[in-house]
């Protein structure tokens, strides 16, 4: 195995490390940027949500309240109002969820699942957790989500403390057997949204080959830039060196002189190889005299 084949050999196992190295630095970057991205979009939902909410309680709600001693219209509750709007989302984005789960709702559509129900009462052991983070597998792929605790508050007891205070107009709607009992800044459910992390994650491995790609170019560039230098300021010379001593220890003193133009380490070898093959020479006259 000649020098070339071994520096080639020994910089490919570098840049194959370094390479591998900066790959992994670059997918949890990337991976991690991904989930960011992905919190930051939920994020956004949540916030949308509770705008809903908000224009609901301020705007919707004094228009219908002449109509509400009649019939109780969902269309007066804040959490309904962003329910729907989230369920006219999914009609075009079905990945994409936002439920306020509630572990005894007036509308049993609003019933906690198993899941969302372990996450209110998360909530429930710790008061100060203010929310919560974390993946699940769902029929549409993997999915981000994010919970926020719903408090009953005052005004809410109007409705679900007992039925018997409860409007006519709801219990006639939805009966009496569900959604009361709530009691005052109670963690009754919690409005949980859920993103998909498929499109994130897709990008962030399309920019990663896209990386490890030019990084590979670079690299192979690197190392033929490398290899041209290498044979014309180490392989060349000492090639010729090789071949000019072979020649002087067969005993042709006619052979040329060694490189020793310049001021590297080879050339000074040159040098030295010269005055070496002079004494020789000249130790060899003597001898023949």
């Amino acid at each position: 195995m000649n020098l070339l084949v071994r520096i080639n050999l020994a910089l490919a196992l570098a840049f194959a490390l370094a390479a591998l190295a900066v790959g992994w630095a670059c997918s949890a970057m990337l991976q991690g940027n991904a989930k960011q991205e992905t919190l930051r979009e939920a994020g956004l939902m949540m916030d949308s949500a509770l705008a809903m909410r908000a224009y609901t309680a301020t705007e919707i709600v004094p228009l219908l309240n002449a109509q509400m001693e009649q019939t109780f219209l969902p269309q007066s509750v804040p959490s309904y109002a962003a329910t729907r709007n989230f369920l006219h989302l999914r009609g075009k984005h079905p990945e994409y969820a936002y439920k306020e789960a509630t572990l005894n709702p007036t509308n049993l559509q609003d019933r906690a699942m198993d899941w969302e129900s372990d996450l209110i009462q998360q909530f429930r052991n710790d008061e100060h957790h203010a929310e919560i983070v974390g993946e699940r597998d769902t029929p549409t792929g993997r999915s981000l989500y994010l919970a926020r605790p719903i408090h009953a508050e005052a005004k809410c007891l109007v409705c679900h403390s007992l039925p018997a205070a409860a409007p006519v107009t709801l219990i006639r709607r939805y009966g009496s057997n569900n959604g009361f009992g709530w009691q005052d800044h109670e963690i009754i459910g919690a409005q949980v949204v859920s993103v998909p992390l498929a499109t994130a994650t897709a990008n962030a491995s399309r920019i990663l080959r896209s990386v490890m790609s030019s990084i590979a170019a670079i690299l192979a560039g690197t190392l033929l830039i490398v290899n041209v230098v290498l044979y014309f300021l180490v392989v060349r010379p000492v090639r010729r060196m090789v071949a000019v001593a072979d020649e002087v220890s067969l005993g042709d003193m006619s052979a040329g002189e060694f490189p020793a133009r310049g001021s590297t380490e080879l050339t000074d070898l040159g040098r030295a190889f010269n005055r070496m093959r002079t004494s020789l020479a000249k130790a060899l006259k003597m001898l023949e005299g």
